[in-house]
């Protein structure tokens, strides 16, 4: 076995096949200097490895483990899968890629490859196997990292190979019924009925809108078979070098819907993720940390690694903004607190050619003479000093439901409105919960609710009977649940459930909206009843009736006036609400604070839309994160010892503009560790 991972491991990925060997002795230097202790090595070194079909070297790879290990630094060691070096793409152009119009990707970017060849997947388990077998012993050897972001650019193959591979997933789904599979489609409207599977094709471009469940069950096909590339790939890894832990690089973010990471999370032996602030949103720390909360729902509740972020800009961006003063760190604390018990970048060295070459680095450009170096040794002090976290989890009781497939289907063509957004709900809701220092949970649907006292379920658009039932039976238990509008409205099959909307959740919230009322783009409504004065929606309103619900809030003007917007309905020794519009931030915070209040939730001290307030809890002790994003310092009530300053707190809590702090809390009356 392994020995352990450093604890919150610090480093990133290195590419020494990009630098003369010159550089590598200063490499290991500075690498010292920032304390380093983890690297992922060899992401994109296939052609390097194996320069042509019967050719190998590994040479230059032993080389860079030996002196890895000799300077202490331990190896993420990937498997070079992520990119086929252009001579095997000359030799097999039917393995590349096409996409929904019929183009053909080619080699000279990354992932030229259809996730479906069976041509890639031979000479990736090639690759994989060699690979396993020189370097299972090695010293530096901590993780195997399977291929690279799986899906980041080919997701999605509409090729001939992909449309076998996709009627293969077909009959397996509909136990080789060709009647179920029509019945599934609904493929009576507009004459698309099916034969035989053989007559079936991936969603490509069409004179107008694809049946809707095809795109569906294809997002759901393409998913599971990159997720098949990983499997293949870790199963060789565990036959090979057993007790080596396993993982590939999640993209959790906002940008990227394309693979059901919560179903993936249950594969890896850790789960990883890499993370990029979108420059154009000014308070993009947001929606990073709902990313980081997922990416802890995909991980079961386990610690994960941060296997990617950014010191400062990236490259692939319209307007690529640079980090701010302790941004970066900012950044890097708020995925520990979340979490992240590796703090990794991309990349090591700043890239002097190629695509990436203007992606920051830990090392930039203009070398250690500079802000953005200093801030990276501070980080890694800053580590140093709160590495005791390392392990310790989350003990939330509030939850948001998060599920990949109600995404893919919200997101859908013939809608009632483009501008309904599946994230949109969850990442405000998330926002007031986190502003009202309520700690999160983003959990897929089949999650065990039993312990959470609130429940939040935002654009379930698709939804499963077995999470009706179950989000029933915990109001009935007591917790408190709030549905957001678009939810409940089909089946896993894309299909209409009839007798009104919501659909499924029609009866738990005693509520029926006959016709939905979509606004227009940038038509404003307002709402009043959740406190003083009247607050603001926009995109959404319905014609609901109530069926045994009360009326929380209700529409002042536009196309719903006098009709409900926020409902309540007590069930069992619970609650279930329902909030039938887009609410504005003040609008979310006041419907939130009264959620809160109902279920009796704990609010950590100090939080607010400027500071985030988290908590990690161990065995015998327990951590307050506080991240300051504002202008301003800010006081958090807390006894314990301030980690990264090392001093006592027995009060306030001064946490400088811009600053971090982690307290180990000293044990409260009446709370346990």
């Amino acid at each position: 076995m392994p020995t352990p991972l450093p604890a919150l491991a610090f480093g990133g990925d290195y590419n020494p096949e990009q630098w003369p060997r010159a550089a590598h002795v200063e490499d290991r230097a500075l690498m010292r200097e920032a304390g380093v202790d983890l690297v992922t090595l060899g992401v994109f070194s296939w052609a390097w490895l194996q320069p042509g079909p019967d050719e190998w070297d590994f040479a230059w790879l032993d080389e860079q483990m030996d002196e890895l290990h000799a300077a202490g630094v331990r190896v993420d060691l990937a498997t070079a899968t992520a990119s086929p070096p252009p001579w095997l793409a000359r030799q097999h152009p039917e393995m590349l890629p096409v996409t929904q119009d019929g183009t053909t990707l080619w080699p000279g970017g990354r992932q030229a490859f259809c996730p479906s060849s069976p041509v890639y997947r031979e000479h990736a388990l090639a690759l994989c196997t060699a690979l396993a077998e020189r370097y299972r012993d090695h010293p530096a050897l901590a993780l195997w990292h399977v291929s690279n972001e799986l899906g980041c650019h080919n997701a999605r193959c509409y090729c001939d190979v992909s449309a076998v591979a996709f009627r293969t997933w077909l009959r397996r789904r509909y136990d080789d019924d060709v009647a179920r599979l029509n019945d599934a489609w609904g493929t009576a409207f507009w004459s698309q009925r099916y034969d035989d599977f053989e007559q079936v094709l991936p969603p490509r471009s069409a004179p107008t809108h694809a049946n809707p469940t095809q795109q569906l069950d294809f997002l759901r096909f393409s998913s599971d078979q990159l997720l098949d590339n990983f499997v293949a790939e870790r199963d060789v890894l565990h036959r090979v070098s057993p007790g080596v832990p396993v993982t590939t690089n999640f993209m959790v973010m906002r940008q990227t819907m394309e693979m059901d990471y919560l179903r993936w999370g249950r594969e890896l032996d850790v789960v990883s993720n890499d993370h990029y602030l979108i420059s154009a949103e000014p308070t993009g720390h947001r929606e990073l940390a709902f990313s980081a909360d997922l990416t802890r729902g995909t991980a079961g509740g386990k610690p994960w690694l941060l296997m990617e972020h950014s010191t400062s800009a990236v490259n692939w961006q319209p307007r690529n903004r640079a980090k701010v003063d302790g941004e970066m760190i900012r950044n890097s604390i708020t995925h520990v607190a979340r979490g992240a018990d590796a703090v990794l970048f991309f990349q090591w060295r700043a890239s002097r050619a190629g695509a990436e070459k203007f992606h920051s680095g830990l090392l930039p450009h203009a070398g250690t003479d500079t802000r953005q170096w200093r801030e990276v040794v501070e980080l890694s002090r800053t580590l140093d000093a709160i590495e005791e976290v390392a392990g310790s989890t989350a003990r939330n009781r509030a939850a948001i439901l998060f599920d990949y497939e109600a995404w893919w289907g919200c997101e859908l063509d013939s809608h009632p409105s483009v501008d309904v957004r599946y994230r949109d709900r969850a990442e405000d809701l998330h926002r007031a919960l986190s502003a009202h220092g309520v700690g999160v949970d983003v959990v897929h649907p089949g999650t065990d609710l039993a312990g959470y006292d609130l429940v939040v379920v935002p654009t379930l658009y698709l939804v499963q009977d077995a999470t009706v039932a179950a989000l029933t039976a915990a109001a009935e238990a007591g917790a408190t649940v709030v549905i957001t509008y678009f939810s409940g409205i089909v089946d896993e099959h894309d299909h209409i459930r009839l007798g009104g909307y919501p659909g499924a959740f029609r009866d738990l919230l005693g509520v029926r909206t006959t016709e939905f009322l979509p606004l227009m783009e940038g038509e404003q409504v307002r709402v009043e009843g959740l406190g003083d004065g009247a607050v603001g929606a926009d995109v959404w309103a319905e014609d609901l009736e109530l069926a045994g619900a009360e009326v929380v809030a209700s529409h002042v003007d536009g196309p719903a006036v006098g009709k409900p917007a926020v409902t309540r309905r007590d069930v069992g020794s619970g609650a279930a609400w329902y909030v039938a519009t887009r609410l504005d931030e003040a609008g979310t915070d006041r419907l939130v604070a009264q959620v809160v209040e109902e279920a009796g939730l704990e609010r950590l001290p100090g939080a607010s839309a400027s500071v985030e307030v988290t908590r990690r809890v161990g065995e015998d002790a327990s951590w307050l994160f506080v991240v300051n994003h504002d202008t301003g310092p800010a006081s958090v009530p807390v006894h314990g010892v301030e980690l990264v300053r090392g001093h006592e707190v027995a009060g306030d809590l001064v946490v400088p503009a811009g600053g971090v702090a982690v307290v180990r809390e000293a044990p409260a009356p009446g709370r346990s560790a």
